[in-house]
């Protein structure tokens, strides 16, 4: 029987983000993670599952290894008890991780999805949801990206990834929402 509860899939909140920040890396998005609380904050009021996904680096030289200081959980984003945490070493939730089998065994049809970052981990994770026939709800205020240059040289912002990233998901492999949006889904009920 499905879930009649959407679940949260909180994709890579972990302070190696803040330290890139630190180094000058330039992100958008800045409240994003006070969003990514509010979306927390409304899924455990309602009893609604929650899904912790945390980045694992395989080379020596990673920023996600957890040897170093950047693996950790941001605050506002940690886990409470019973709330599962799903360690990838790839861009996807789904490959190599019992995410997928633990939200069919739960009947859960729906997907919430927010994190970091919106052009890699969450842009995958949420492409493979839509493919895997996950009802999906991508959280645009509740991810963020860093400005990049692209192969050609030029300079791309983290606005121009964000919204671009958001447009091709749009429609084909997910809903695009706003946690105003989720929490009042909530309220509704």
């Amino acid at each position: 029987m499905p879930s009649p509860l959407p679940a949260l899939i909180v994709v890579d909140v972990q302070r190696v983000f803040d330290e890139w920040e630190a180094a000058g890396k330039r992100r958008n998005n800045p409240d994003a993670v006070a969003q990514i609380a509010a979306l927390l904050k409304a899924f455990r009021a309602s009893g609604a599952p929650i899904f912790h996904i945390r980045h694992e680096g395989t080379k020596p030289n990673s920023s996600f290894l957890p040897s170093r200081s950047g693996y950790a959980v941001k605050d506002e984003a940690r886990e409470q008890d019973g709330e599962p945490v799903i360690v990838k070493r790839v861009n996807s939730a789904f490959i190599g991780t019992d995410l997928e089998t633990r939200l069919r065994a739960s009947g859960i049809t729906v997907l919430v999805i927010c994190g970091a970052t919106t052009n890699h981990c969450v842009e995958t994770t949420t492409r493979m949801a839509g493919n895997l026939g996950f009802d999906t709800r991508l959280v645009r205020d509740a991810t963020w990206t860093f400005d990049r240059i692209g192969p050609d040289g030029d300079a791309h912002s983290a606005e121009e990834i964000h919204a671009m990233t958001l447009s091709n998901l749009n429609g084909e492999f997910a809903r695009i929402v706003t946690t105003d949006e989720v929490v009042a889904s909530f309220a509704a009920k």
